[in-house]
């Protein structure tokens, strides 16, 4: 969905001009790639995500931004839960595989061609991802063109995060907590 330029504008500023030089911004904001599981009554899907944080750890809380108008978004709604698959680097490729929604008419231990399982809330978990979190739905607030969706943490999967990795975490430092 083509979007043109979004308000609001600084006095005397190009929007054109501005709209770009935000967006760069913006997108140099550290953020990761994941792949979002959802289920429905009767469908599943994974999709690509980069919007999503812990926010909260009283409970585990886990936050998703989700286009209103994508499947899983639908699906999270009607299966109330979601999974985030957390991938190696060298699996970059396979994001690829799931940045438009799947055909969910087949074998109920493989979605996009890649081995999944079901997680406690039976949305789908990716065999091959380093890790995941399974999130029984929290709360969701709609905003124009995302709907933020909070999950609280209610399984989690083997940590096979490696050093190649190459990302900072909270095990790295002494400290508990970073917010």
């Amino acid at each position: 969905m083509k979007v043109g330029v979004v308000g609001p504008f600084p006095p005397g500023q190009d929007p054109d001009a501005y709209d770009r030089q935000r967006r760069r911004i913006l997108w140099s904001m550290p953020s990761g790639l994941y792949v979002l599981g959802s289920r429905g009554a009767a469908r599943r899907n994974l999709m690509t995500i980069n919007w999503a944080t812990q926010v909260a750890s009283e409970p585990k809380l886990v936050a998703a931004s989700v286009e209103r108008d994508a499947l899983s978004n639908a699906l999270i709604r009607e299966g109330e839960a979601f999974s985030l698959n957390i991938l190696k680097r060298s699996d970059r490729a396979v994001v690829r595989k799931f940045v438009k929604a799947l055909d969910d008419a087949g074998c109920r231990d493989e979605l996009g061609g890649f081995a999944v399982s079901e997680a406690a809330t039976g949305s789908p978990i990716l065999d091959l991802a380093a890790a995941w979190v399974d999130c029984r739905l929290y709360q969701a607030t709609d905003f124009t063109s995302h709907t933020l969706f909070v999950g609280e943490v209610v399984d989690c999967g083997p940590a096979r995060l490696a050093d190649e990795l190459e990302v900072l975490r909270m095990e790295d430092t002494k400290m508990s907590y970073g917010g």
